[in-house]
């Protein structure tokens, strides 16, 4: 059992594949259901204990399929450890079959009551959310709606199983409604709908239990989903060369800040030069260089108007960053077209992503990272329709545009077209939700490509270390938290040899 993102499972899985796990472990290692579901239930109840050890009168609100049947188990053994016990089922108790049903008649055998929904108690400690599974494929309505939104409006905590009620686990759509939890504790594999789009508000904490599957159930079912973490990127790092000088550490060019708007370009660039690229240079609107060079006197700063004064500066870099605070008036544009003219690795972000929906191409040497807005447009769809399905609009938009797509977002989406996968990072806090704190990304990305990664790499590696730098920064909190905040921890994350 696991309660923290470092300690859960890399993999994540549709629910298709999850049902296809627990029929293996079954068949072929010949585990019966009840089995799974006796422990699932047993695992919750543990589980619960443990993290609301003072709980007294619980309520659970139970489905007639399996995620029923694993709140019957908790029902049960909560009752036979002397808790005071409420169970309500959704759906007629006619429907009850199989492992579920079974478990369903242990709980009345120990003097367990069922009850139809009518109305939540008030007085009780904690609900238990064991409604809908991974199986749901249509919006919630009627009493299940209620009782959903009953839940949700409780002064009680909620803890669901397997999968908050309402929720897609293969999307993170809320369907229609949709439990809110403060736990979830879900079996067997890890579904990729938590951990993205509207997973994370719903799931609140998340527990994983294997259940005791045999390692060898996992190696007959390939994830195209993973979790990326900097955690394991951090071990792959290497100290410098004593020798190394800074023309070995790569140099980025990054271009934008039109007028009113050097901030961006400016973050930006300091977040490259943290992550430790040898030579940042920004070319920006003429009436900012000396202003951001006055500020941070290590980027090298040029004003340029024109097209053609790019040149000179893109046959010195080893790659771009386009984007922040671009803007998309005529100087933006023209920027844009010079930079596409160049073979260099590029980094497109904010405002070049915009132009490029105006006037669409594709290449493989670039990280695209749009916002759900930003990816919007270069589907020509609304923002809804990209976050209801993010995992098909990031596909989408890479076989669209080529190279790699990092959506931005809770949940971030890695794409680089490799049949099928699509990478997860869910590092990271709500506190990051403040203008800047892309165009840092963007200059990580940028900084670790001339430091030799590939654009493939890179574009895993930033989102990972953007986020947890993030995670470090909301010591102090996440309300008021600022871009700028995450230097510090970007210079010590970089470096984990220095770490104590």
């Amino acid at each position: 059992m696991m309660t923290e993102r470092s300690f859960l499972p890399d993999s994540l899985y549709l629910a298709e594949q999850v049902r296809l796990l627990d029929k293996i472990a079954i068949d072929d290692f010949h585990i019966p259901g009840s089995t799974l579901m006796e422990r699932a239930g047993g695992a919750a109840f543990n589980l619960m204990r443990q993290r609301w050890p003072d709980v007294q009168k619980i309520l659970l609100l139970c489905g007639t399929g399996n995620n029923g049947g694993d709140g019957f188990v908790v029902a049960r053994l909560a009752l036979e450890a002397g808790l005071d016990v409420q169970l309500i089922l959704l759906g007629s108790q006619e429907r009850l079959s199989g492992d579920a049903e079974v478990q369903a008649t242990g709980y009345l055998k120990v003097g367990g009551l069922i009850t139809p929904f009518v109305q939540l108690d008030n007085d009780v400690d904690l609900i238990i959310d064991a409604v809908l599974g991974t199986g749901l494929e249509r919006e919630v309505t009627g009493a299940w709606a209620e009782a959903l939104d009953a839940a949700n409006r409780h002064k009680a905590p909620v803890f669901s199983l397997d999968i908050p009620s309402g929720l897609n686990s293969d999307t993170g759509q809320i369907m229609g409604c949709a439990i809110m939890a403060d736990m979830t504790m879900t079996f067997i594999g890890l579904k990729r709908g938590m951990f993205t789009g509207e997973g994370p508000a719903c799931c609140g904490d998340i527990a994983f239990d294997s259940l005791a599957v045999p390692y060898a159930v996992y190696d007959a079912v390939l994830s195209h989903t993973r979790r990326l973490q900097w955690s394991a990127y951090a071990k792959q790092l290497k100290p410098r060369s004593r020798t190394q000088h800074k023309g070995q550490s790569g140099h980025l060019l990054l271009v934008g800040g039109d007028l009113g708007m050097l901030g961006a370009i400016s973050m930006a660039g300091q977040s490259a030069a943290r992550t430790g690229a040898g030579l940042v240079t920004i070319a920006t609107r003429a009436a900012h260089a000396a202003l951001i060079a006055s500020s941070r006197p290590e980027l090298m700063c040029h004003g340029v108007e024109t097209p053609e004064a790019l040149s000179h500066l893109l046959a010195r870099a080893d790659a771009v960053v386009i984007g922040p605070g671009l803007g998309q008036s005529k100087w933006g544009l023209e920027m844009l077209r010079k930079v596409l003219e160049s073979p260099l690795p590029l980094v497109m972000d904010a405002d070049a992503l915009n132009l490029l929906s105006m006037e669409p191409q594709a290449r493989d040497n670039w990280v695209l990272t749009p916002h759900p807005g930003e990816a919007a447009r270069l589907l020509e769809e609304d923002t809804a329709t990209v976050q209801n399905d993010r995992f098909h609009s990031v596909t989408t938009l890479q076989q669209r545009y080529g190279g790699v797509v990092v959506l931005k977002g809770a949940g971030t989406l890695i794409c680089d077209g490799q049949a099928g996968i699509v990478d997860l990072c869910d590092e990271g806090n709500p506190g990051m939700a403040v203008g800047g704190m892309g165009d840092i990304l963007a200059g990580i990305i940028g900084s670790l490509i001339v430091q030799g990664e590939t654009v493939q790499r890179a574009a895993r590696m930033g989102p990972c270390l953007h986020g947890k730098a993030g995670d470090l920064a909301a010591c102090m909190g996440e309300r008021g938290m600022l871009p700028l905040d995450l230097l510090p921890y970007l210079r010590q994350l970089i470096n984990p040899e220095c770490r104590s």
